[in-house]
């Protein structure tokens, strides 16, 4: 089957958020959205949630999954706001607990923190299905980037966040807690295994060099063919060498601090203290 897509590039942060129908239904999911972060004054906003949710209303959609890719660490999500605003289910990878053990110690969050994924409402596995309306979802676990990272294979369409990038940049980095080069490569092969037909959706851009506009759409066989950091059948080896030198150049996301402490929290804000009033923890010599 061949979902409806509507995609919605944040150029703050480079972020592609998709709303995805089932064909002649109202049926939709919402993937990887973003809540707006002012690092230098603390202040969030809802521009661009917004606009999602004005398309939803726009179409007359019914929202019945809001999904992460992965705990992003360069935008904050929004998946709160769009449940209370339009509805869905809030899910992520069962391993979300690991990333929520390894980075509620980076935060030092105390015992209140709950580790167990519990402020999700449905952990997927690999191999795991869910439906849209009529159409069928599945779950395919694609971890090196972070521990929890998944694709949502849905009709002919694949979703695979930070995984793949347009062929002419690459891939995602792995020198995150938990990341690895070995398994994100084992992760691409399975991937690159769908049909070529499959359209691949990736959850950032860059722009290439001497590449103008921005992109977020390829397929299977242009990944197979074209992907500069695999394509060719690049051997693991090969991938895993170039991976660990080009990460050693990156620096950290600059929104990582917020976006850790609220997407392993599945979009919300640490809790307030007794006036009221939020904060973040900024952790010193940690990442």
């Amino acid at each position: 089957m061949h979902p409806v897509v509507k995609s919605f590039f944040d150029p703050a942060t480079n972020t592609i958020s998709y709303v995805v129908t089932a064909p002649e239904s109202r049926a939709t999911a919402v993937i990887d959205s973003v809540l707006d972060f002012d690092y230098a004054s603390g202040r969030t906003s809802t521009a661009s949630a917004d606009e999602v949710i004005a398309y939803v209303k726009s179409e007359g959609l019914e929202v019945e999954w809001i999904l992460e890719t992965h705990v992003h660490a360069d935008h904050l999500s929004a998946a709160p706001y769009l449940q209370e605003q339009v509805g869905g289910k809030i899910g992520i990878g069962r391993n979300i607990t690991v990333v929520q053990d390894t980075f509620g110690k980076i935060f030092n969050e105390g015992t209140e923190f709950q580790r167990d994924g519990s402020q999700f409402d449905r952990l997927f596995e690999d191999g795991d299905s869910f439906h849209i309306g009529q159409l069928r979802g599945d779950v395919m676990h694609t971890p090196g980037h972070t521990p929890a990272c998944l694709t949502y294979v849905i009709g002919d369409s694949a979703f695979v966040g930070d995984t793949l990038f347009m062929p002419d940049f690459g891939t995602a980095r792995c020198d995150f807690p938990g990341g690895s080069a070995r398994d994100l490569y084992q992760s691409i092969q399975r991937i690159l295994a769908l049909p070529d037909e499959t359209r691949i959706f990736v959850g950032h851009d860059y722009k290439a060099p001497g590449r103008e506009e921005f992109a977020w759409e390829s397929t299977v066989g242009e990944q197979k063919a074209k992907n500069v950091h695999v394509g060719g059948a690049k051997s693991a080896e090969d991938f895993v060498e170039m991976r660990e030198a080009r990460d050693a150049t990156l620096g950290m996301p600059k929104l990582i601090v917020p976006s850790l402490q609220v997407n392993m929290r599945a979009g919300n804000m640490p809790e307030p203290d007794e006036k009221g009033d939020v904060f973040l923890k900024v952790p010193v010599n940690k990442l």
